[in-house]
């Protein structure tokens, strides 16, 4: 996966976050989300806020929000360390790209394991199920289930369970698209790029 993520200069995916509550009902999260190396992310979303961008880092190192609908001409900058940008996981914006996420997995299999790994093949998938240390959340033990897509060696979803094996949250990342050559302006909030990436004040 290191070797494969080494390869990729950018990349967007379609993100579902399912958070789930203790009586099996959950809440989705769905976003566009594009990210280009060293460090720049940008989130399009599709719901609960369809039409919110989110855009890390601005020129100070914080986070850039556009709200939806008729509030979108307004922009706020918040630390990426906000309690507004964090789910129940406590992960934070600037910790969502999947290098993160592959060196994240390295670590439930190495000094952050907690319990014996699963390994198997499915569908075309390499599923790595392993109690560990969880990735966000201080002195707490997650079981984590990973699909590795065989054909890229890239993460494709991930479940996360409590130790006693009830699920509390899934991501999935959907048509991932590498190396799409997104231009810096994509990744700034002043209308220079739409959302595949061209520029909209260069002529055609």
């Amino acid at each position: 996966m290191e070797a494969a993520y080494a390869q990729v200069n950018d990349y967007t995916t379609k993100v579902e976050v399912r958070t789930y509550k203790r009586d099996g009902s959950f809440e989705t999260e769905k976003f566009l989300y594009s990210f280009k190396k060293p460090k720049w992310i940008r989130l399009d979303f599709e719901s609960p806020h369809a039409g919110m961008i989110v855009v890390y880092p601005d020129k100070n190192g914080r986070v850039a929000v556009q709200p939806s609908g008729l509030a979108h001409l307004l922009k706020f900058h918040l630390a990426p360390d906000s309690r507004l940008l964090k789910g129940s996981s406590g992960q934070r914006i600037d910790q969502t790209d999947l290098g993160l996420l592959i060196r994240n997995i390295s670590h439930s299999l190495t000094d952050q394991q907690r319990g014996p790994e699963e390994i198997t093949e499915e569908n075309g998938y390499a599923r790595i199920r392993v109690l560990a240390a969880d990735h966000f959340r201080e002195n707490v033990n997650t079981l984590y289930q990973f699909f590795i897509d065989k054909k890229l060696w890239l993460p494709a979803a991930v479940e996360e369970f409590t130790p006693d094996g009830r699920l509390e949250r899934s991501i999935t990342f959907g048509e991932l698209r590498i190396n799409n050559g997104m231009p810096d302006s994509f990744f700034q909030l002043d209308g220079a790029a739409n959302q595949s990436g061209e520029r909209t004040d260069e002529k055609q």
